[in-house]
């Protein structure tokens, strides 16, 4: 298998054309910010939470808001807790002169309650790289998006990586892979997956599921010790990451065949096991690090105005990047909708046509000041999640941060689009949905 690397073949810095729309000053653009900046799931949830608010904040203070229109910007405290978050999203709604414009749940369990709302309330859903993979399906899922990738794109994407590393694909045959995953949705999410891919790659496929908030997990990590499988996939979230890494590192399990998902890869997973951390990889679809442009600008124009909303010392952590990103493509969303409007007065069913309009290049990224950070995305009608390339991250204990050893990883269409396919079409025959025509 050929890694790609991620900075290979980017244009250079290009200059930004204005978007030509009507303003009304008085506009005022509602975005709702489900967070949890409390309880077991915090860790993950502060510094996401904070990526988010910082980029709104710097349009804010900088601009005056999006292409004229002032940014009404609204937090509310879910805990991660499903009951919580659906009070959120009824609460904040119909708030604000657009009303609300796009969510970010930030939850699987969230996502599941609010989909069928959002046809109803015409409000689209950006599950970045989360909640239910199969809303990939434009056609059956017109308001969810969730690129740039799902997570079964992550599950495949780590599968190629040990294939990799192994050798090859074939050299996966008679191998043990062990994932340690959330009992919940968000943690069940990727095993559909992972049995095709063990019954097309001939590994054997272990289960051990850990119970909410993972804080109790001994007698896994006993069990994976005895079982010694040649790789561990993890599905985890909050406290339950710190945890296993702890854990695995106690048993002495090879921090360089331990994989984490795409959450389970921030700096809070790994600190308090110290050097035994050292090695951990982690899935993700962009670059850690403060380095760029963008973070500098945001600490200048907002933290060094007292207006950040967390530590600035924390700024460009993994999902601090995380959060930034997910509102960096939000607002271009908005700006396409604009665009396609003729007006920033926009409501929730124009920012959709925003969405499934989004083209993100990397000479777009440049001029964000987001250079070599993530890859493109480009959405459609029918398409809702692209490209699903991945990244391999992996922790330096020494330096205290992450580097991206491998990227370019792409995932098994072969078995992931009919996969999507079938269970978006289940879904559409539960509920009576007609797919749309988008041709």
């Amino acid at each position: 298998m050929k890694l790609k690397h991620l900075t290979a073949g980017l244009a250079a810095l290009a200059i930004a054309s204005p978007i030509a729309v009507t303003t009304a000053q008085a506009y005022e653009l509602t975005i709702p910010s489900l967070v949890y900046r409390t309880g077991p799931y915090a860790p993950g949830g502060i510094p996401f939470a904070n990526g988010y608010a910082d980029y709104f904040k710097l349009l804010q203070e900088r601009d005056g808001g999006i292409n004229g229109a002032s940014i009404n910007f609204i937090e509310c405290e879910t805990a991660y807790n499903t009951q919580q978050g659906v009070e959120c999203y009824e609460n904040t709604k119909g708030q604000g002169e657009s009303k609300a414009l796009v969510y970010q749940p930030l939850s699987t369990g969230i996502t599941y309650q609010i989909i069928p709302k959002a046809a109803v309330d015409e409000i689209p859903i950006f599950t970045m790289g989360y909640g239910r993979t199969s809303a990939a399906n434009g056609k059956i899922f017109p308001w969810i998006f969730n690129f740039p990738g799902t997570y079964w794109d992550a599950a495949s994407g780590m599968v190629n990586y040990a294939a990799a590393i192994e050798g090859s694909a074939a050299d996966l045959k008679g191998k043990t892979i062990a994932l340690v995953y959330h009992n919940s949705a968000y943690g069940k999410e990727p095993i559909r997956t992972l049995e095709e891919l063990s019954a097309k790659h001939g590994f054997k496929l272990e289960l051990l599921p850990v119970d909410h908030p993972g804080q109790e997990q001994k007698a896994t990590w006993l069990q994976i010790r005895r079982m010694n499988p040649d790789w561990v996939f993890m599905w985890g979230w909050g406290v339950m990451n710190q945890v296993a890494v702890k854990e695995a590192s106690s048993v002495r399990y090879p921090m360089d065949r331990f994989i984490g998902n795409w959450w389970a890869g921030s700096e809070q997973d790994v600190l308090p096991a110290g050097e035994g951390a050292n090695g951990y990889l982690s899935a993700t679809f962009h670059a850690p690090g403060a380095e760029f442009p963008l973070h500098q600008e945001i600490l200048e124009k907002v933290y060094d105005a007292g207006k950040g909303a967390g530590d600035r010392e924390r700024v460009g952590e993994v999902l601090y990047n995380r959060g930034l990103i997910a509102a960096v493509w939000t607002v271009e969303a908005l700006r396409k909708a604009m665009e396609i409007k003729g007006s920033n007065e926009i409501v929730g069913k124009d920012v959709r046509e925003g969405l499934e309009a989004l083209d993100v290049t990397e000479e777009r990224l440049a001029e964000l000041g987001l250079p070599n950070f993530t890859y493109p995305v480009k959405m459609s009608c029918a398409v809702h999640s692209d490209p699903g390339t991945v990244l391999i991250q992996q922790w330096d204990a020494a330096g205290g941060d992450w580097k991206v050893i491998a990227s370019g990883i792409e995932p098994d269409r072969d078995v992931i689009t009919p996969l999507i396919e079938a269970d978006s079409a289940a879904y559409a025959a539960e509920n009576n949905i007609t797919p749309r025509d988008c041709n």
